[in-house]
């Protein structure tokens, strides 16, 4: 079963673009994934729709011969490794890299956003949002590179932030609402309907545990305020000191040992309706606060 991630590389890869984003998105993924030694630019990638993209837009914006080279690792888990090798025209390329990484920042929209998606194919992830916590990120080789994506990061008001990993630099990003736009900016339409779709299960899902768990804690409070008010009637009950309270808060105490479990906003809808007395919510809990200082007081005296 295919990864979230590599779906969303799938489907991005076949996504139309014109030559300046076609321009801003190879270098962005040359800049990540290029290695230049002994006269050669090699590239190494794992996804064949990739290579097949990345071979695509060398070949339309350089017009040069690219040799491939295919390998099977079995390492661990069989893995297919593209392996893309230019000699033609590497001045060109390595000069159309370093202009871009000097002014990027100043391209339009468009060209910015087309340069950190050839970053995300080059070495980007995203968290399958169904089986784990939300997470984009993407691997730089040095901080200098690092620093530059997390700025054209923010240049999108994403609030990313970059770290060091061993001899990487990792630039993350964990607000799903952001993640969201980002995967929006790739252009990965269905690949944002499921993710949108599962983040408003999860949303939804949250949001009724938070409302269970706050029920259950009002549940417990309601319990344990309702024993304290009955240990304090037993007190007065125990100490002879109901003679002191007046008529209608010894009909308060008559409806709470009646019935012993109901909130304040329960004992006061009943007593309304089975008394003479129209009582609130806070009219009752008036009530039990003088219950309350009288025990304290008798108690306090006794010391």
């Amino acid at each position: 079963m295919a990864s979230f991630t590599k779906n969303i590389k799938d489907e991005i890869t076949k996504i139309e673009t014109n030559k300046l984003e076609s321009i801003a998105e190879v270098n962005g993924f040359l800049m990540l994934s290029g290695i230049f030694f002994d006269n050669k630019l090699n590239i190494y990638v794992e996804n064949n729709s990739v290579a097949r993209r990345i071979f695509s837009l060398l070949k339309r914006i350089y017009n040069i011969n690219i040799r491939i080279t295919i390998r099977t690792q079995k390492r661990f888990k069989t893995k297919t490794i593209y392996i893309l090798e230019i000699s033609d025209k590497l001045d060109f390329i390595l000069k159309d890299i370093e202009d871009m990484k000097k002014n990027i920042l100043d391209y339009s929209d468009e060209e910015r956003a087309s340069f950190l998606k050839g970053c995300f194919l080059a070495n980007g992830s995203i968290n399958d949002p169904s089986k784990s916590k939300y997470h984009l990120e993407i691997f730089a080789k040095d901080e200098e590179t690092g620093k530059l994506i997390n700025n054209l990061f923010h240049s999108f008001d994403l609030s990313s932030k970059i770290i060091k990993r061993q001899k990487e630099y990792m630039i993350y990003v964990k607000a799903a609402e952001e993640i969201s736009d980002f995967i929006k900016m790739l252009g990965a339409i269905e690949s944002l309907f499921y993710y949108e779709d599962i983040r408003i299960y999860r949303d939804h899902k949250n949001m009724v545990n938070r409302l269970n768990n706050c029920e259950q804690a009002n549940v417990e409070k309601s319990y344990a305020s309702c024993q304290e008010q009955l240990e304090n009637i037993k007190y007065l009950e125990e100490h002879d000191l109901m003679d002191l309270l007046d008529e209608k808060v010894r009909l308060v105490i008559d409806y709470r040992i009646k019935y012993p479990e109901t909130t304040l906003q329960e004992l006061a809808d009943i007593i309304s309706m089975e008394t003479d007395y129209n009582l609130t919510k806070s009219g009752i809990n008036h009530h039990f606060r003088k219950i309350k200082d009288l025990v304290n007081k008798d108690k306090n005296k006794e010391v």
